[in-house]
């Protein structure tokens, strides 16, 4: 008798001190084990197969819709708001003021965004030839008149206009500050628009000119374009406190940096709702996902841990876009450049949009157009539409 008939007649068969030799051994266990488990109640018995013609109609399942619930943040810590401008009863001689930060939340939805972010346009005191073919199409007409530039700037959409110095470098004509401030009194007396002042970026020059315009331009609260740790800041914090404007803190893309040079403004006596931060704008595909994610430390640090030095509106030089190689240069394999530029502007500008910018410094009308309509969409401010539901979006 051999293996396979002893099998069938008993349950159990233990073996012991025995040497099986074969090529492959096949056990079957599936039937003992599934018995098993159905005395065990841990599957339910088999059932009958039921005629085709028999079985009942599967009736159709209800869809329930899924209602997205964003997860609610606590934020203990909130960001100044600052405000560039003054109308005559404030002191100045602006039509309207312009107003940024005085964020409590980080999301649109969570009701706590305050003021929208706001466009600037670029406007430099002497002819700029070496901005690439795009620019030069749209600006050369005004260049030899920064007054004439800034009105044209405010009709193409610009909230307010930054007033960049050039001219005072002492490598390029060394312009006395005296002239300068001159430039600033003019277009303050032509445009009724708030203002950013630039400098060269001279660190040694740029305080002595910071001085003139902050003094020509009092009551005005301008918004003076920089303070940084290179130069004397001590200076240029004192010409803010003096003439009551504002003064962005700009760093080289270090949060520790940014940290110290507002405490520092603080600590010369700078008003905490006259401080703008600025951690450098880099260009798209030039170091953009960095300046993207040190806007998002600042704002969560700001927001959630609650950390005083670095409460402030955030600005962001998107201009700087126009330097990347692939926004102007000559390429077939790139795509038409006489968008491309347009487009880099555009995408730096939506990237820092998101993580959380307040203030956009740009060049292209066509690029600060784009922007503006997504700005007042989101803020249901264009056109008078009606409002939008957000969580629709999610809900699709």
């Amino acid at each position: 008798m051999d293996l396979k008939e002893i099998l069938k007649l008993v349950e159990e068969l233990e073996l012991e001190n025995v040497k099986v030799e074969a090529d492959e051994i096949f056990i079957d266990l599936k039937q003992q084990i599934y018995k098993i488990f159905q005395e065990y109640k841990i599957v339910k018995p088999t059932e009958k197969k039921v005629p085709e013609k028999k079985r009942k109609e599967k009736l159709p399942v209800e869809k329930k819709l899924l209602i997205y619930k964003p997860r609610k943040y606590e934020y203990r810590g909130y960001v100044e708001e600052v405000q560039i401008g003054a109308t005559k009863s404030e002191g100045g001689s602006r039509d309207y003021v312009i107003k940024i930060g005085g964020q409590r939340t980080l999301y649109f939805f969570e009701g706590g965004i305050k003021n929208r972010p706001v466009v600037s346009i670029d406007v430099f005191d002497m002819p700029q030839p070496q901005f690439p073919k795009q620019l030069r199409e749209v600006w050369q007409e005004y260049w030899n008149n920064p007054v004439v530039w800034a009105k044209k700037a405010l009709e193409f959409g610009a909230d307010l206009v930054t007033i960049h110095l050039v001219s005072t470098d002492p490598k390029i004509k060394d312009t006395s500050p005296q002239e300068a401030a001159r430039t600033v009194e003019n277009i303050l007396q032509e445009i009724k628009a708030p203002i950013i002042v630039g400098g060269s970026g001279d660190p040694d020059k740029d305080p002595k000119v910071f001085e003139k315009v902050a003094e020509v331009a009092s009551g005005e609260r301008i918004l003076i374009a920089s303070a940084s740790l290179d130069m004397d800041y001590k200076k240029v914090a004192r010409v803010v406190k003096e003439y009551n404007h504002n003064v962005i803190s700009w760093i080289s893309m270090d949060i520790n940096d940014q940290k110290m040079l507002n405490r520092l403004l603080l600590a010369e006596g700078v008003p905490r709702n006259c401080i703008v931060q600025d951690p450098t704008t880099a260009a798209l595909g030039y170091g953009l996902e960095y300046t993207y994610s040190l806007i998002q430390r600042i704002k969560i640090n700001a927001l959630m841990a609650n950390d005083k030095e670095l409460q402030f509106p955030i600005s962001c030089g998107v201009t700087n876009n126009w330097a990347a190689r692939e926004a102007w240069m000559k390429e077939p394999k790139w795509g038409d450049k006489k968008f491309r530029g347009i487009l880099w502007e555009i995408t730096g500008a939506i990237t820092v949009l998101s993580a959380g910018a307040d203030l956009l410094m740009m060049l292209h009308p066509y690029s600060v157009k784009v922007i503006k309509e997504i700005i007042l969409t989101l803020f249901d401010k264009k056109n008078g539409k009606k409002k939008i539901d957000y969580k629709k979006w999610l809900e699709v």
